[in-house]
């Protein structure tokens, strides 16, 4: 994606140029940089796991558990971002300044996960947001480009705003400059200032990771060269659940504000998942993707599962820098065909189930989120993981085209596969997060929890008896709420015009 302006002919016709060939020090030098700051962080994150070290500037920075893992998995993804983007970007006519955003970036967020200072938290914060808010308008020739980044710095400077008024109630009502500090002092703190501060700090978050009614901004920023989506899409919008988790003990003291994460997370991933369905432009539906996986993280946060968030963090930045680097190759032209879904019987209902109920069960007793036979969050979580295992079982079973007896065993295996790596992330991530304080809150059932419980009910039957896709006005109603600002569309209709 190049930021040169394209010469036409005689006729009007946008002819190609040649790529430039940059000579610059600067990629490479900044890739062999991220690199060597991945294994650096690999080294403190083994030392961090052997002797349970916490490392510190009194009152300034505090290498913990929490550090350690977002480091390590940072570099990483910008390392991979990097290396991707020599060949990608090359010929880009401010490739120096690309390389030199994202570098800053990494230090950004490597700065947010040490920072326990309140103002150099607010500051990595603030940084973090201009910075990427730069890339997503990186092509400055593209008018909508512009558009998309100054769209998304005004959401960015809003949510570093309420985050810094955030903490200076907390610094007022506790004396502490460090967030270390700020945990000593809550208990001097009163309920109405603690419920101000934690309902800021669950605003920043949200807004940070588009969850509704902030998802705008995400679903405007494909203007975004795709080596700076995959950073955005795996690392930026994890920084809602990043938040939360370090400042758990300020959150997870007021059930009213937890019950209220419930309720936003759960219904950003509905309706995150409901509007993959509407879209046509593949990383606009990785974007609706993205907003259905934030809300499930978030949705986790509320349950008081804060580890469980971090390792969700982790597993689909993975995956969802994987499908943006990938995404050209999945790039084709199809004549539109009804999909071919294959009906289940009674043999495979069967199976979707005891798939279903085997994968809660091993969720359950795997991560320890069933610990008794008395309703608790953790029976929330683990009755979202029955009805998605569900879903996700009997769409591969229709979609299949392996033979029948195989694919009755093949399905259970590979998810209840995957729902035994996911238990090994989050025991692996809530070790490392041991020492972190709160990384686990006890939450008390509200009627929120049983509303989210309803809602997701209530989505798998529109699912399975074909709601979402007999239903115009939802249709229609979903295609409104996924648009993208129009400042930032990228194509009109009269672009398409013969000339």
């Amino acid at each position: 994606m190049s930021g040169e302006t394209a010469p036409t002919d005689d006729d009007g016709v946008a002819q190609l140029s040649e790529p430039t060939t940059s000579t610059s020090l600067v990629p490479r030098a900044s890739t062999w940089a991220v690199w060597a700051l991945f294994l650096c962080s690999i080294g403190v994150l083994v030392l961090a796991a052997r002797r349970g070290a916490v490392f510190e500037v009194a009152g300034y920075l505090r290498v913990d558990g929490l550090t350690t893992v977002l480091w390590t998995v940072v570099t990483f993804f910008s390392g991979i971002v990097h290396s991707y983007s020599r060949r990608y970007m090359a010929g880009d006519r401010y490739l120096d300044r690309f390389y030199y955003r994202v570098f800053a970036f990494t230090l950004a967020v490597a700065t947010l996960a040490a920072a326990d200072h309140v103002a150099l938290f607010a500051a990595a914060w603030l940084a973090m947001g201009l910075l990427m808010a730069s890339l997503i308008g990186h092509v400055r020739d593209w008018e909508q480009a512009r558009a998309a980044g100054a769209l998304a710095r005004r959401y960015f400077l809003a949510s570093s705003a309420v985050l810094a008024a955030s903490l200076a109630v907390l610094v007022w009502a506790t004396g502490a400059t460090s967030i270390s500090g700020i945990f000593d002092g809550l208990e001097s703190v009163s309920r109405t200032t603690g419920l101000v501060a934690a309902g800021g700090l669950v605003l920043a978050a949200i807004i940070q990771s588009a969850l509704l009614p902030f998802h705008g901004w995400l679903l405007s920023s494909m203007t975004a060269p795709t080596p700076a989506s995959a950073l955005m899409h795996a690392g930026f919008v994890n920084a809602g659940g990043v938040l939360l988790t370090r400042f758990a003990p300020v959150v997870g003291d007021h059930l009213a504000v937890m019950s209220a994460i419930v309720v936003l997370g759960a219904i950003s991933a509905l309706l995150g998942q409901a509007m993959i369905l509407v879209q046509s432009n593949v990383k606009r539906e990785l974007g609706c993707s993205t907003m259905a996986q934030m809300g499930f993280m978030i949705l986790q946060c509320g349950l008081g599962f804060f580890a469980a968030a971090i390792a969700h963090l982790i597993l689909h930045g993975f995956y969802k820098a994987y499908l943006f680097l990938s995404s050209g190759a999945g790039v084709e032209q199809t004549v539109p065909k009804t999909a071919d879904r294959t009906p289940l019987g009674f043999p495979g209902i069967a199976v979707s189930l005891v798939t279903a109920v085997g994968g809660g069960v091993l969720f359950g007793v795997l991560t320890g989120k069933v610990t008794s036979l008395e309703p608790n969050s953790g029976t929330v979580l683990t009755l979202v993981v029955v009805l998605t295992t569900l879903t996700a079982a009997r769409d591969i079973l229709r979609r299949s085209t392996l033979p029948t007896a195989l694919r009755y065993v093949s399905v259970p295996l590979v998810v209840l596969t995957a729902i035994g790596g996911y238990a090994v992330a989050f025991n692996a991530v809530s070790t490392m997060l041991s020492g972190v304080p709160m990384t686990y809150v006890s939450t008390e059932m509200t009627a929120a929890h049983y509303l989210v419980v309803g809602l997701f009910a209530v989505a798998y039957l529109a699912v399975e008896l074909g709601w979402l896709r007999s239903s115009e006005r939802l249709y229609v109603a979903l295609l409104n709420l996924s648009k993208p600002d129009p400042t930032t569309l990228l194509t009109d209709t009269e672009d398409y015009h013969d000339v």
